[in-house]
């Protein structure tokens, strides 16, 4: 058995094997694997007994699941309207400076992908963002270098 094989079939264990448990089993293989390939998608299909087009149709719905893979740390800026009323675009123009990637790309070093997202639920402290799962708020040009150059450290 492969790696992940093992792992979803651990996930699978755990969780369970009805359609119920996809949502789980597929964050865990998210969690490993800082994406969901076309490989773990069929594989994840045949441990828990689902046609692949189901456990596809699911990962793509989902905005927060990547089906490609993704830098060590994915940028996700906010683009409601309140964050773009409030600073989102300057942010970001400081943030692709920074970065030399574009909404979309990942940095030449694997190591940042910069995405835009609908609602992180943060529009009273707009604008804002999320590095994988910790928050940003109340952005400015210069507060996001500053953070992206704590980034740059790790």
């Amino acid at each position: 058995m492969s790696p992940i094989q093992i792992l979803i079939k651990e996930l699978a264990d755990k969780y369970g094997r009805q359609r119920e448990s996809l949502l789980p089993v597929m964050q865990g293989v998210i969690e490993r694997e800082n994406y969901l390939s076309e490989y773990s998608m069929v594989e994840i299909a045949r441990e828990m007994d689902l046609p692949a087009a189901e456990v596809y149709g699911t990962a793509t719905f989902y905005s927060f699941m990547e089906v490609k893979p993704m830098g060590r740390f994915v940028l996700r800026i906010c683009k409601t309207i309140t964050c773009s009323m409030k600073g989102k675009n300057q942010v970001l123009f400081a943030i692709q400076d920074m970065l030399k990637i574009k909404v979309g790309e990942t940095s030449a070093d694997g190591r940042f992908t910069l995405l835009q997202t609908n609602c992180l639920g943060l529009c009273h402290k707009a604008p804002a963002m999320l590095i994988n799962h910790t928050p940003f708020t109340n952005l400015t040009p210069e507060k996001v270098r500053d953070i992206l150059s704590e980034y740059m450290k790790k």
